[in-house]
């Protein structure tokens, strides 16, 4: 075998995944609050970007034309951005010395959260009941061990053994002190063990002594969550109206005493686009809304046009590669809400009906669809829906609610899945609670609609929307 060396030429093609084709990719799946987010740690880190203020903004509402090839950088020229800072006066002003002094007017206002006061926590509320009362040292400790390991629902969440263990004392004592004082503290219920013993100790708290109330709850807890309402009657030996009464007052009781204290903040959707009707047609409108305008520095760019000596070359270097970061992080940003407007623009096309008349009239919807009807990859789509809320006539949606499986119908038709999860709501909601519908009558009744579907399907949807089966829907 002989061996030799040669060159040969090949061509071949292959995608290459330049810094700014990955951050428009980047940008395209952030949601609107990830985006902001991600804006202003830009603001901070480039000093070539800024912030347009509001008087400079423009009036228009369109949506500038980015161009496809997003990996193109933006021209720039002196020319192209107004002298907005005396950048001369700025700097001999900021080398004077002396006192500076400012207009009340300008300065910021305090904020919000300044004026709302700090909302207590469970175990502070507690440790400050318990303290009302002047303990002595060992009281404290014990006092201290079970609050320091209650859990946010208001349990505790140990043995007596350990908490004695942990507060140096004997387990006699520990467990006096949390039933006589602990389990005794506002609100009712808390420093409970179990279940149980949580809804016993806010009966004792609202006075009402029942011991076929208290032996209901000690023992058939878990047949009422099945709803065996015969079968506790039956051992209660009592009728089984008696048993709902009984029902009805365990339901007013709170599970969870610690529920009024969670200091989970709730999160609001701000939509990403509205669309409005507006005679026989809709309007679609991208927001803005607290989304921040933004340009590239005008004294950093003349500086880097100009050709001015008085910068070094590194400088130069540095200013340049801001400049063309911000410049790409603005045509991402452009190219990403265009990108958005489009896929509702085709949406809409596609499910019409939806936003005239509602979600009885939701289409099937694939990825796929909007992809050859955008000429987008399917993997561009998903990116696009995913986090991203509209704003409709009929509610707000996440753009990803639109796409969903098809249900075949007579006649050859077919019909979205959650069109038949709406249905299988209704069904419920108009039947009678004495006598629930099961979910083999449920898929008959859908088929007499023309709707071919399987019992386990619909128990498989009835889960989805947390619906009880038949069985735990009974009322007596």
């Amino acid at each position: 075998m002989v061996f030799e060396l040669r060159q040969d030429l090949k061509l071949s093609q292959q995608l290459v995944m330049t810094p700014q084709l990955q951050q428009a990719i980047k940008l395209l799946q952030l949601s609107r609050q990830e985006l902001i987010e991600t804006v202003q740690q830009e603001l901070v880190e480039n000093p070539a970007l800024e912030e347009r203020v509001s008087s400079e903004t423009d009036s228009g509402d369109e949506i500038p034309e980015a161009s496809s090839d997003i990996e193109k950088n933006v021209e720039l020229k002196e020319d192209t951005f107004p002298k907005e800072t005396d950048w001369d006066n700025y700097i001999e002003e900021f080398n004077t010395p002396g006192r500076m002094n400012f207009d009340p007017e300008t300065k910021e206002a305090p904020k919000y959260e300044a004026f709302v006061s700090k909302k207590d926590n469970l175990k502070d509320h507690l440790l400050w009941q318990f303290k009302m009362l002047s303990p002595d040292e060992d009281e404290e400790r014990v006092a201290s061990a079970v609050i320091g390991n209650l859990d946010v629902d208001g349990y505790l969440k140990t043995d007596i053994e350990e908490v004695a263990s942990e507060s140096q004392t004997d387990p006699e004592y520990a467990e006096y002190i949390l039933r006589e004082k602990l389990q005794k503290l506002d609100p009712p219920g808390v420093c409970a063990r179990s279940l149980e013993e949580c809804l016993l100790n806010q009966l004792d708290f609202l006075g009402i002594d029942n011991y076929e109330l208290r032996d209901f709850i000690k023992y058939h807890l878990n047949d009422l969550g099945h709803n065996r309402i015969k079968n506790i009657a039956k051992d209660l030996h009592i009728t089984t109206e008696l048993v709902m009464e009984y029902a009805e007052i365990i339901k007013s009781l709170e599970p969870k005493p610690g529920r009024e204290f969670y200091d989970d903040i709730p999160n609001y959707i701000t939509p990403d686009i509205y669309v409005y009707k507006e005679g026989s047609d809709f309007v679609i409108v991208l927001n803005d809304d607290g989304f921040p305008n933004l340009h590239i520095n005008p004294y950093y760019n003349q500086a880097v046009t100009s050709g001015s000596r008085n910068i070094d070359k590194d400088t130069k270097s540095y200013l340049r590669e801001r400049i063309r970061s911000a410049s790409g992080l603005i045509k991402s940003i452009y190219q990403r809400q265009r990108t958005i407007y489009r896929v509702t623009e085709s949406i809409l096309k596609y499910q019409r009906e939806f936003f005239e008349k509602g979600i009885d009239h939701l289409k099937p919807m694939i990825l796929n669809d909007i992809a050859e009807d955008l000429e987008m990859h399917a993997s561009t789509i998903s990116r696009v829906t995913t986090n991203k809320y509209v704003y409709t006539p009929q509610g707000m949606f996440e753009l990803k609610f639109f796409f969903n499986s098809s249900i075949s119908k007579k006649g050859g038709d077919s019909i979205a899945s959650v069109s038949v999860h709406d249905k299988i709501k209704k069904i419920v909601e108009e039947e009678d609670s004495k006598k629930p519908l099961s979910d083999e009558k449920i898929s008959k009744i859908l088929k007499s609609q023309g709707i071919n579907i399987a019992r386990r399907t619909v128990a498989k949807y009835r889960e989805a929307l947390r619906i009880l089966p038949s069985s735990k829907r009974k009322q007596y």
